[in-house]
């Protein structure tokens, strides 16, 4: 009891419940692990009641909790202060306010001080967080698409922050999309090979350059002789990696796009910029302050020592010993191009966001901020005092995943995210809006509490830990505030009580995919439109699902057997597949959506957006791949090396490649979209 005592106040739960009414209990090796991961032992009795009172100890003597966290325009009772103290607010503009005037506080950081009358002091963060985020349109569409899988013509071999801007302005103009959401743009730990999936980045703060329109950059029209000839060389191996996918049946290479890159970058590099340009960069640079020089350092000792900081010589391993402050000296052009770097990827994607709102998008760029990053990579070298030490991210077992999912990230430690006002969240929130109309943040289940997995262990003996949610989103109400952007929640798989409520209430949006909407209350049956829930992007498929096309023949059924990932017979699925097909292509049929009748399939797909559309959804997304008719999903949970996973460009029915300029001529995608323009879209 004591251990579960312990527990609890440390936010660890000792059991979980997977379905309702039936409670799991946690294995002891697992509190005791994750305990210890924060900083707690609780290895025996004796351990567990010193831990214990050192808790109620340091209860007794603490004045202010870590953070204060205040709603604009409404006050709260400090707790836990003598009579007669006093309690000064430092702001963030530099004024001192008594706390009786906090309720007049603007949202932001502030700092809370008291002092108690025999001279004890204190000090705390403050959040002043709006009561709700910025609302998107009030009815809006756009297109959902994986940025590497939609190549060009001026591509080089994978989709880029040119190609970007190319559709946003496009869609934009021909059809009024109001939104183009992204896959995390986040810079990837460097192979080779480089890991695909986009949601194992190195760093969440800062996006990667391999998606770098590389002709855009200005200083690429400055290079001469043999700088010029060698770029026009890169430029023709460029052309040939393009044509190879887009042609010849090849899957997306990141790594010989990068190596390709990488050159030219490093040529441009040579090139100095303008006064007005590098004027423009110093203060960039100076904005970037720590967390850029951390996330430039660690790319320059990766190209040493390799891409697993935890491999690297021991006094390089601390971001600020003494060696590493000499190894930045010693590698400072590799730091300063790595600086330059983020910098040109942070202008393009200011011109992308740029050129949406000019085609006459209302939201523009939707950026996906993943759950977690790489534990071998920037983020967690940088920030290692706020990661569990020997603990990954993941999920209990569940009806798609019966052992469980291992996602080999790192989590924050709620403490130490409490400790520091949640500057870490709130620096990665910043860098994550910087150009965007919305966010989408992954498994927004995690602001609440996250499913820890102790190192070696597996992933169905793990266990939640839960978060201080108040402070998580007031942050983040926060830093999309002052970004004046709408966020998105992923809130699809198991969901805690009250979460989905609590999300609302603060103005972010949840996600609702068709296939899922179903009245599980009552008979199961699929949700009639007016029953959705109006606060929510609506979607048809997303990035880890198949594609509607695939959904509407069953093709998936047969990929999923191909792969062995089936728990029962083939025939068994496949008839399950069917029936629950058959009953949406029912209900279609006598809303009147599917006149074409039901052995249709471009009908059919059509069909499912005018559902969409019927909802009172907020925001309805197409994903891009389905208005050509692709069979193949971008990513199958559960395989590695048995599928293509983030290695697929966008293509056909039959499985041939579409270019973006293929995809603008394309009459199926305009048919598609005519029905978002029509009285339920915006004209």
């Amino acid at each position: 009891m004591d251990r579960a005592r312990l527990a609890s106040l440390h936010g660890v739960d000792t059991s979980y419940e997977p379905a309702p009414g039936h409670r799991v209990p946690v294995p002891e090796d697992t509190v005791v692990a994750v305990l210890a991961a924060l900083g707690v032992d609780a290895s025996t009795p004796r351990a567990v009641r010193a831990a214990l009172d050192a808790h109620e100890q340091a209860a007794r003597d603490r004045l202010l909790p870590p953070t204060v966290v205040l709603q604009e325009g409404s006050g709260r009772e400090l707790t836990g202060l003598p009579a007669g103290s006093t309690v000064l607010v430092d702001t963030e503009d530099g004024r001192t306010l008594p706390w009786a005037e906090a309720p007049a506080l603007p949202p932001g950081g502030h700092t809370l001080r008291a002092r108690t009358p025999d001279g004890r002091t204190a000090a705390a963060a403050l959040l002043v967080a709006p009561a709700r985020l910025p609302r998107p349109p009030a009815r809006g569409h756009g297109f959902l698409v994986q940025l590497y899988s939609l190549l060009s013509a001026r591509s080089w071999g994978m989709g880029d922050l040119g190609d970007l801007a190319e559709l946003a302005a496009w869609s934009g103009r021909a059809f009024g999309t109001d939104f183009l959401q992204v896959n995390p743009l986040h810079a990837a730990v460097p192979g080779p090979p480089t890991d695909p999936s986009p949601y194992r980045p190195s760093s969440r703060r800062f996006p990667d350059p391999v998606h770098l329109r590389v002709e855009a950059v200005p200083e690429y029209a400055l290079l001469t002789g043999a700088a010029r000839e060698e770029a026009a060389s890169l430029v023709a191996r460029a052309a040939a990696l393009r044509e190879g996918v887009l042609r010849e049946g090849a899957l997306i290479d990141r790594d010989a796009v990068w190596e390709l890159k990488r050159r030219a970058l490093e040529l441009v590099h040579a090139v100095p910029p303008g006064p007005g340009r590098g004027a423009a960069f110093d203060a960039f640079v100076a904005a970037g302050g720590r967390a850029l020089e951390d996330h430039c350092t660690w790319n320059a000792l990766a190209e040493v020592h390799g891409p697993d900081w935890r491999s690297w010589p021991a006094a390089l391993r601390d971001p600020r010993s003494a060696a590493t402050a000499r190894a930045r000296d010693e590698l400072a052009d590799r730091v300063g191009f790595h600086r330059r770097l983020a910098w040109l990827t942070d202008e393009q994607l200011a011109a992308a966001q740029r050129a949406a709102r000019e085609a006459g998008m209302r939201v523009g760029l939707v950026h996906d901020l993943a759950v977690g990053v790489h534990p071998s990579g920037a983020d967690a070298w940088a920030g290692q005092d706020a990661f569990a030490a020997g603990m990954s991210v993941g999920a209990p077992p569940d009806a798609f995943s019966p052992h469980g999912q291992d996602w080999g990230l790192p989590p924050w430690r709620p403490d130490a995210l409490a400790a520091t006002g949640y500057g870490p969240y709130r620096e990665l929130l910043r860098g994550a809006l910087r150009h965007a109309g919305a966010l989408r943040v992954d498994h927004v289940m995690g602001l609440f509490r996250l499913w820890w997995v102790p190192q070696g262990g597996e992933p169905r003996d793990g266990t939640y830990v839960r978060y201080d949610a108040g402070a998580m989103l007031a942050a983040l109400a926060l830093e999309a505030h002052r970004a004046g952007a709408a966020v998105i929640g992923e809130d699809l798989g198991t969901v805690g009580p009250g979460v989905r409520e609590a999300l609302a209430g603060r103005g972010v949006l949840g996600t609702s995919v068709l296939w899922f909407e179903r009245d599980y209350e009552k008979d199961g049956a699929p949700l009639e439109p007016a029953r959705w829930r109006t606060d929510c992007l609506a979607t048809a498929t997303t990035h880890d699902l198949p594609s509607t096309a695939a959904r509407l023949t069953g093709d998936h059924v047969g990929l999923r057997h191909r792969l062995g990932l089936l728990t029962r017979p083939l025939e068994e699925e496949q008839q399950e597949d069917a029936a629950d097909r058959a009953q949406w292509l029912a209900l279609f049929g006598r809303l009147g959506l599917l006149p074409e009748g039901p052995d249709d399939e471009e009908a059919a797909v059509k069909a499912v957006h005018r559902f969409l559309l019927r909802t009172p959804a907020r925001l309805v997304g197409v994903w891009l791949p389905d208005t050509v008719g692709d069979r193949r999903p971008q990513n199958v949970p559960g395989t590695w090396d048995q599928y293509p996973n983030w290695r697929l460009p966008v293509a056909d029915a039959a499985g041939r490649p579409v270019s973006l300029e293929e995809l603008a001529a394309s009459p199926r995608l305009h048919a598609l979209m005519e029905e978002l323009r029509g009285p339920l879209g915006r004209r």
